[in-house]
């Protein structure tokens, strides 16, 4: 991110903006995420899910007739969402972007090959196609979240911080 702006309104006194490396730190080293997409009659739907962080841009994958990817087909605008459940500890990032689906061999391979390193053989994806399936399942399709923001929440001293793309 090549833009940043620290917020002293929610920070504690004397904090400074937290640097951009320990934000993806966070963002590359998060077991779980939440994604928020939006419903088509306007409705959020949130839930968490495994997912990767290459290259400055967030990447998901979810089976084609899951409600996350129904939605996706009207509406791009999501926030994905990582950190702790803490209120004095911890580092929560949120990003806020465009999810795009990815059929391309070498993006599909990639993240299956990024996926197995980060969370072993119980996420292992094979190819078919334009799709990934794990274990047999129903085809899953991969996004691609392209930050538009990126929002960081230091907590020790408390620091918000946002990130913008070039």
């Amino acid at each position: 991110m090549s833009t940043s702006r620290f917020d002293p309104r929610f920070s504690s006194p004397g904090a400074q903006a937290t640097p951009w490396p320990a934000v993806e730190a966070v963002l590359v080293g998060a077991e779980l995420y939440w994604l928020t997409t939006v419903r088509a009659d306007g409705r959020p739907h949130v839930t968490p899910l495994i997912g990767v962080w290459i290259d400055g841009a967030a990447y998901f994958s979810t089976g084609l007739e899951e409600q996350k990817a129904r939605n996706l087909e009207h509406s791009t605008q999501v926030a994905l969402a990582t950190g702790v459940n803490t209120w004095d500890s911890g580092h929560d990032v949120v990003v806020e972007g465009t999810a795009t689906r990815l059929t391309d061999e070498e993006s599909l391979q990639r993240f299956a090959d990024v996926t197995r390193e980060k969370y072993g053989d119980a996420w292992s994806y094979d190819i078919d196609g334009d799709v990934l399936t794990h274990g047999g399942g129903h085809p899953a399709g991969l996004f691609r979240i392209a930050p538009t923001k990126v929002l960081s929440f230091a907590k020790d001293p408390h620091a918000q911080t946002a990130y913008y793309p070039s």
